[in-house]
């Protein structure tokens, strides 16, 4: 009988890959990574290092570092931009909280009227969808017009009973509210109903055999397995509320007396004069931390309910 071969434990490596195959992945998304570092990641690290440093008066000295004094003068109610940037802060906040508190429920319920079987569904889409596809400036001009003092819509509607929408302190950041709301509610309802005609149908079959209304279908069905697109919604619509620069151009340019003035807003007005740069980016950081706080808050909840519901 032949002797049997010895058994060994070594493992036969593989074949090492060439250099080329293993730098293909690398290379395929290097395009994308070179585009987020020069427009995202290099703005945003020379925005926090900009905000830093106080500029001089010549532009050939080089600014001086005064650490987090640009933050502090934002609050500073004797500072040129400290007097206006607080009452300016707390109208963005109120503007976004309105936006979607508003926003968001129109866009639902918009989403789910359309969804049925309605005569002429198509036209009721097209009507909902139709001013988001505006641009801001042509939506700002069309309600500069409902709300003029004298000849416009509201004017001709309400007659001596129609307020000044625009050049009252206590009824202008509303009224922007509502044309922001009104030019961005279809495109959010697009997305709730992406959301909704994702949801099989044997769901609500089973859930009308087992004797579910429609109401209890909605608040154990729907808005659960939603839940994922309101985050989605949620936070798009919170960052575009932040965003809002053309409503202010057309509208009010942030008047009267700051009442209707927004952070990027502001930004646009002071960004001109040289001895602003360092607050300007100061204020850019503030809304960042803002909006990621927002996101990072939302997806947590979003997240824990959904966690919270499977058990």
């Amino acid at each position: 009988m032949q002797a049997a071969l010895p058994v060994t434990n070594r493992s036969v490596s593989p074949a090492r890959k060439p250099w080329s195959q293993r730098l293909l992945p690398y290379l395929m998304i290097a395009p994308t990574f070179l585009i987020v570092f020069l427009f995202t990641l290099k703005p945003a690290v020379s925005a926090v290092i900009d905000s830093t440093l106080k500029p001089a008066r010549l532009a050939q000295d080089p600014p001086a570092f005064v650490g987090l004094q640009n933050y502090a003068d934002l609050f500073n109610p004797t500072h040129h931009l400290g007097a206006r940037f607080g009452g300016i802060l707390l109208n963005t906040v109120l503007f976004a909280f309105g936006t979607v508190a508003i926003g968001m429920p129109l866009a639902l319920g918009f989403a789910l009227l359309i969804n049925r079987r309605l005569p002429l569904r198509g036209v009721w889409r097209f009507g909902f969808v139709y001013p988001s596809l505006l641009p801001l400036i042509g939506a700002a001009s069309i309600w500069a017009f409902i709300y003029a003092d004298q000849v416009g819509l509201l004017a001709a509607i309400l007659r001596a009973a129609n307020p000044n929408w625009l050049g009252s302190p206590g009824l202008v950041l509303g009224a922007v509210i509502v044309v922001n709301v009104w030019s961005q509610t279809g495109y959010y309802m697009l997305l709730f109903l992406a959301g909704l005609q994702g949801i099989p149908r044997d769901l609500y079959e089973a859930a009308a055999l087992d004797g579910a209304n429609y109401w209890q279908q909605l608040l154990r069905l729907t808005l659960p397995l939603l839940r994922r697109t309101t985050l989605f919604v949620l936070t798009v619509s919170f960052t575009f509320a932040f965003q809002a620069v053309e409503l202010l151009q057309g509208l009010t340019e942030g008047g009267p007396g700051d009442r209707s003035n927004l952070i990027l807003y502001f930004i646009y007005q002071n960004i001109g004069e040289r001895r602003n740069w360092g607050h300007i980016n100061a204020i850019t950081i503030i809304l960042a931390v803002i909006v990621l706080v927002f996101t990072l808050s939302s997806f947590l909840f979003f997240e824990r309910g959904g966690r919270e519901s499977e058990r």
